[in-house]
């Protein structure tokens, strides 16, 4: 009887030991798909900064060769709604590259493998 016990204990630990090594490995995976998404986000909001710059860059140029100042408050109304609107294309793009990010790094753990 006694030996049922220990083999039925040890068949317990044995599997207690394997799914502790399962959420470790799942967690490593984790924390790799993390490390690589904070990369592609770091580069995205990089080239983000650099096309805000070269429009910013260009509507100062424009204002700087404008005729008069019905010009100047043109292109400076003109350079104000473009990047209006490409902060909010900036900001939904960030958004869903977190969401990815999110989904990607919970799914080891889950038993998937994320995108």
């Amino acid at each position: 009887m006694s030996d049922d016990r220990t083999n039925t204990g040890g068949q317990a630990a044995g599997a207690f030991g394997d799914q502790v090594k399962d959420a470790g490995e799942a967690m490593r995976a984790s924390g790799q798909k993390i490390a690589d998404n904070s990369s592609s986000l770091g580069v995205a909001m990089i080239d983000q900064a650099q096309s805000n710059a070269q429009e910013a860059f260009a509507a100062m140029r424009a204002a700087a060769q404008a005729k008069d100042l019905s010009d100047v408050m043109r292109i400076q109304g003109d350079y104000l709604r473009a990047q209006s609107q490409r902060s909010m294309n900036q900001a939904r793009e960030i958004g869903e590259l977190i969401m990815k990010f999110g989904r990607d790094a919970v799914a080891p753990m889950q038993g998937g493998k994320g995108s």
